[in-house]
């Protein structure tokens, strides 16, 4: 398995992905919102692959943080479900987490949906603990 930073020439192979975590959202409306967010100078996407085939991705963001010093926020994390509990998931955190601390990271933060409880059991066995609420508002 290989972690790969992915760009604008990969959208067409990221929409079934983040898809399946969202599948309410059209394919179209994916593709802009991941070209606005490759516009991003800080935007991070990684590609997790396996025989060539990309099988998992991840958003990501370096910030800093008083409470953590330099960090990298990981999003929209999604192991295709044909390759889930197959420890496939666990070898994308920790390749993201070996190239985050090769940027300088201290630690790393991600938010997970209330709905998914599967993605809160794995993220509490790759060593994540909750530190707080995730707020949302539409403007």
């Amino acid at each position: 398995m290989t972690l790969k930073r992915l760009n604008t020439k990969d959208i067409d192979r990221i929409i079934p992905l983040v898809q399946e975590l969202n599948p309410e959202l059209s394919g179209s409306t994916i593709k802009e919102n991941q070209q606005e967010m490759f516009s991003i100078s800080n935007y991070l996407c990684f590609g997790l692959f396996h025989a060539n085939n990309l099988i998992g991705i991840s958003s990501g963001w370096i910030t800093i943080r008083h409470y953590s010093g330099k960090q990298i926020e990981i999003d929209n994390v999604i192991v295709a479900s044909t390759h889930q509990s197959k420890g496939y998931g666990a070898r994308f955190i920790e390749l993201i987490e070996q190239w985050s601390r090769e940027q300088g990271c201290k630690t790393m933060e991600l938010n997970s949906y209330l709905t998914n409880p599967r993605s809160h059991k794995f993220y509490f066995t790759q060593g994540f603990k909750i530190l707080g609420f995730h707020f949302y508002k539409e403007l």
